[in-house]
């Protein structure tokens, strides 16, 4: 049961995503404020769906990682978060890489892809990695053109990067808190 949930979450987050993209006429006809609300509320029905599904599959070896591979997934999730804060403030990355957010999902799902093999694992952060570059795709054929923004201060690099070490910490935690220890020994 857990694989089916974990699917059908993983369909229902991408799919509401996506459905802007993929059908913007039906997405229109349903109004801005409205469309907005129920592709909220597909998209945090798929993410409880893929969360509750990815903790109750059975575990299925596929491969077994590298025990150094544990330092270069940590460096990845963090320069995922970093790439989320930049998408917040302005620093002089943000000048360089217009899909912040979907850079830090991108590196964030290699670098759980680097230390996970099991089946539920490939399952759940290789269409997220699949999502984040399909993503970047449709949007980019959409509005090919970008107006970068005007470079801020090297100083909301660090910034930035602070904050991502908070968020960093505190999903740390939470990692830990439930049983998955992210440091190695």
């Amino acid at each position: 049961m857990g694989f089916i949930l974990l699917i059908l979450g993983i369909v229902l987050f991408v799919g509401a995503h996506w459905f802007k993209r993929l059908s913007p006429d039906s997405r229109a006809a349903m109004g801005e404020a409205k469309g907005k609300g129920i592709m909220a509320v597909v998209m945090l029905a798929g993410l409880i769906l893929l969360i509750i599904g990815y903790r109750n599959a059975g575990f299925v070896n596929v491969w077994v990682p590298p025990a150094f591979m544990t330092h270069i997934a940590n460096l990845l999730v963090l320069i995922g978060f970093w790439f989320f804060a930049l998408s917040s403030i302005p620093g002089t990355m943000s000048a360089r890489v217009r899909h912040k957010q979907l850079t830090g999902v991108k590196a964030w799902a290699v670098g759980h892809l680097l230390v996970n093999g099991d089946l539920a694992s490939i399952l759940l952060f290789g269409s997220m990695l699949a999502w984040a570059v399909v993503s970047v795709i449709l949007i980019n054929k959409a509005q090919p053109t970008w107006e970068r923004p005007a470079n801020a201060s090297v100083k909301n690099d660090g910034i930035a990067l602070v904050v991502a070490l908070v968020l960093y910490g505190v999903v740390a935690a939470i990692h830990t808190w439930l049983g998955y220890y992210p440091f190695p020994m």
